[in-house]
């Protein structure tokens, strides 16, 4: 079986293939221990209708406090302890769901925080196999669809739960066995991917992990454009999160029932949507112009979020496709940061550095964004409340977004002699 995997591994689209389906399956599952939870209401439970929004704070809290801790693990990872790391993580994340349904109501948000703090370092494990390669953008950009179309698998998985009869309480405990094995399967098949090949190192540089000074190193000569793409992309997940956890609410205010299926197939479209034009950045040879493109289809993506907001409140569009304009508005820039702006910046600089270390840093401040979000805005707990924070929160979000994008375009031109 290893000798047959190798052999197919020689093939450049058998293996091109392979890295997208292993990236994208494992992804995809670990979604399936993450999301489900978020199908529920849990307003039976003593503490009233907002329960939930206390639930969401605090597993974006536990995933905040991974990311931050991944800054340091996920650059210092040594790719042989990918893999058993992984399992890991997943087994002490199902674990938390069980004390969730094993313990009382007033246990819930410390099971939530428990859950994210694991779960919080799987993507950058999955992205140290695809990264540093001539088509690490069509890998990552498969990778990066996984959030889409996974997202509104796994509340439809979690819907389809409670409405089988399991408590709200065990649900999401169910919906992870119901993921195991599938998450088993991928992962192995990630754990074959060979290194990159030396055309790949020609083509976009070495990656290796990085010690405290080398990172600090890299951020002392390259942190504005870093600063300013970081700060973006915290205003890009800011508005990806609202949707994606308090979407039942969402599509509730616009006027739609939420039914289990239309969670997934809103996502499908945006999935087709996006996976286009972000994979076929791979085929862009110059990172310099790679990089531009990258920050234009971002900016494109931002310019429909606008437009979108604007339209509902026109009367414009119905609520189908307003979500699932939002949707591909908001995962073009957010799959542009991880799959091509930062990947492309290291290749042009040339410098030391990883992926891994670029996107936990972005994360950190994205989530620990979303953090004071969720533990400051009580208008978030209710249907009524959410439709009209998130209209103006998506037209604010374009217009500053789209500004810090075009000042680290700005800059990256200026400095054009000193990079690349």
């Amino acid at each position: 079986m290893k000798a047959m995997i190798q052999r197919w591994q020689k093939d450049p689209i058998a293996l091109a293939a392979w890295c997208t389906v292993s990236a994208f399956g494992t992804y995809a599952c670990m979604y399936g221990f993450r999301k489900p939870f978020t199908a529920g209401v849990y307003v039976s439970d003593p503490f009233g209708p907002g329960f939930k929004a206390l639930l969401v704070s605090a597993q974006v809290l536990g995933y905040t406090a991974s990311k931050a801790m991944g800054i340091r693990v996920i650059a210092e990872m040594a790719p042989r302890r990918r893999i058993a790391t992984l399992f890991g993580l997943i087994a002490v994340a199902e674990a938390a769901w069980i004390l969730l349904g094993l313990l009382p109501p007033s246990f819930g948000p410390i099971c939530l925080f428990l859950s994210g703090l694991p779960l919080g370092m799987v993507f950058g494990l999955v992205l140290g196999f695809l990264e540093g390669r001539r088509l690490s953008e069509a890998f990552i950009t498969g990778l990066c669809c996984s959030f889409i179309l996974a997202d509104g698998l796994a509340k439809t998985v979690g819907l389809r739960l409670l409405e089988a009869g399991v408590p709200e309480r065990w649900m999401p405990a169910a919906a992870g066995a119901v993921f195991a094995l599938p998450l088993w399967g991928f992962a192995s098949m990630l754990g074959q991917i060979p290194p990159p090949t030396d055309s790949d190192v020609v083509a976009r540089t070495i990656r290796q992990p990085l010690n405290q000074s080398e990172r600090w190193a890299f951020l002392k000569r390259h942190g504005i454009p870093v600063l300013l793409i970081i700060t973006a992309y915290t205003l890009v997940t800011l508005l990806r999160t609202v949707r994606a956890d308090f979407s039942r609410e969402l599509w509730q205010a616009l006027g739609s029932p939420g039914a289990a299926m239309v969670f997934t197939r809103s996502e499908v479209w945006v999935t087709l949507a996006v996976i286009i034009p972000m994979g076929l950045m791979a085929r862009i040879r110059d990172n310099r112009r790679a990089f531009y493109a990258g920050l234009a289809v971002s900016c494109l993506g931002l310019a429909i979020v606008a437009i979108a907001c604007w339209a509902w409140r026109q009367g414009g569009v119905d609520a189908f496709g307003f979500m699932v304009a939002i949707g591909i508005g908001l995962y073009l820039p957010y799959i542009a940061v991880h799959a091509t702006l930062f990947e492309r910046f290291i290749a042009l600089t040339r410098d030391r550095a990883n992926l891994g270390f670029l996107m936990y840093l972005a994360d950190t401040a994205g989530y620990l964004a979303v953090c004071v979000v969720m533990l400051t805005r009580g208008r978030l707990m209710t249907a009524d409340g959410v439709l009209p924070l998130f209209l103006d929160a998506g037209l604010t979000i374009a217009v500053l977004g789209i500004g810090t994008l075009v000042l680290a375009g700005g800059w990256m031109h200026r400095g054009h002699k000193q990079v690349g």
